[in-house]
């Protein structure tokens, strides 16, 4: 997909793979994750987002070929999601050292409604497998944005399955199924992006 049509006001619906499963709730006020049969009970409910007045949330499940230990190895890195988020130009913490309320600064590329965010880690848990972050500050459109993600094993045993929801507000002009389909269009890339990395590094761990 062209980097030029990520725009909130016209965005088409991106292409689901078998491997990515997309759950939006715009509508409702209270977004459970329901629709992803192998997400077990003690992960489905960080991703349960209770809406304020004019908010969207949704969340993409990814099913990645690799260990749960490697893929949480690149998404744990606070300080460098441009790792595996192939629409972050740069970032640098602020404030902190990667553990719970460090700050970041991330620059965007060009083509996006944004240029820079700062973002908040809200949870670290290495031993769950819980990330969350925060929006508190930037130039962008995306007011309110809170993201959880989660890894956990895979049905089989062999491979790791990753589940992002957020939650943010609906910009003016726009509506909850448009803001929706653009931050789902976002991070479904994100977590292709993270499923090939993750795979390569599993292979080379195995070599």
């Amino acid at each position: 997909m062209p980097k030029s049509t990520l725009l909130l006001h016209r965005i088409n619906t991106a292409t689901t793979t078998n491997s990515t499963t997309t759950t939006s709730t715009c509508q409702k006020r209270w977004c459970p994750l329901s629709c992803e049969p192998t997400v077990p009970g003690t992960v489905s409910r960080y991703h349960n987002h209770v809406l304020r007045p004019n908010q969207c949330c949704s969340a993409v499940v990814q099913q990645i070929a690799a260990p749960v230990s490697t893929v949480w190895s690149v998404v744990r890195r606070f300080d460098n999601p441009q790792a595996y988020k192939h629409f972050v130009k740069s970032c640098h913490l602020i404030n902190g050292d990667g553990d719970v309320g460090t700050l970041r600064e991330v620059h965007v590329i060009s083509g996006l409604p944004a240029a820079n965010s700062t973002e908040r880690l809200d949870i670290l848990d290495d031993e769950r497998h819980v990330i969350s972050f925060s929006v508190v500050g930037g130039d962008h459109r995306l007011a309110n944005y809170k993201s959880i993600t989660t890894l956990h094993p895979s049905p089989s045993g062999n491979g790791t399955v990753v589940v992002e929801s957020y939650v943010v507000d609906v910009p003016p002009g726009n509506t909850k199924e448009d803001t929706c389909v653009f931050v789902d269009t976002i991070v479904r890339c994100n977590l292709h992006s993270l499923a090939q990395i993750a795979q390569n590094l599993a292979r080379l761990n195995k070599s």
